[in-house]
């Protein structure tokens, strides 16, 4: 047992995850412009010398944040794969559950906050471009059980890259438009990932 662990200290990760919820919720309130390191240390119940014992700066903690929304698709992807049988069947199984996820108000706003950033920031961009690399490494790598012999890598590379284009977009449509229907949608994008899969 850790001497943090003894004594009712936080671990390390905890602390982590505490400042990042709190860095996540200043943002969604103020975008990351507008949330100071003071902001988020007082939203942590934390002192401006504890955060940055965790955390460089912000785009430190940009980083974490993009690194969490990674680790979460990761497991989604894991859990998909392990399903047996086709994968179209598997991914149509998951579909309304992901089309409720875009429709989150919450991660929409941390969602575009991340990338208004990342237009202005260059430090930003190249963390959020990392991460939409390894995404799109592991839809393809996921993906593989549904190419087609005949289409070339790039237009197998395109058909994923429709399918994430397709999840971001509802993120977008979600915040103009937040009363769409659901069932509706989540109907004709199975019939767009058929198309793009089969």
């Amino acid at each position: 047992m850790s001497d943090e662990a003894q004594v009712g200290r936080p671990s390390v990760e905890s602390r982590r995850q505490q400042i990042l919820d709190a860095a996540c919720d200043r943002v969604r309130q103020s975008g990351f412009h507008g949330a100071s390191m003071a902001e988020i240390a007082k939203a942590a119940g934390l002192s401006v010398g504890q955060i940055y014992r965790y955390f460089e700066n912000k785009e430190a903690i940009i980083a974490a944040i993009v690194a969490q929304d990674l680790a979460e698709m990761r497991e989604k992807f894991a859990e998909l794969e392990r399903e047996p049988g086709a994968l179209l069947d598997a991914l149509e199984a998951h579909l309304p559950d992901g089309v409720e996820k875009c429709f989150d108000p919450k991660r929409g706003a941390l969602v575009l906050e991340v990338l208004a950033e990342a237009a202005r920031n260059p430090k930003v961009a190249a963390i959020v471009r990392e991460a939409d690399k390894q995404e799109r490494a592991l839809a393809q790598s996921m993906l593989q059980r549904s190419r087609q012999p005949e289409w070339s890598d790039a237009e197998f590379e395109a058909r994923g890259a429709v399918i994430g284009l397709v999840f971001d977009g509802i993120i977008m449509r979600a915040v103009n438009d937040p009363d769409l229907d659901r069932e509706a949608l989540t109907k004709v994008i199975r019939v767009v990932m058929r198309a793009l899969l089969s």
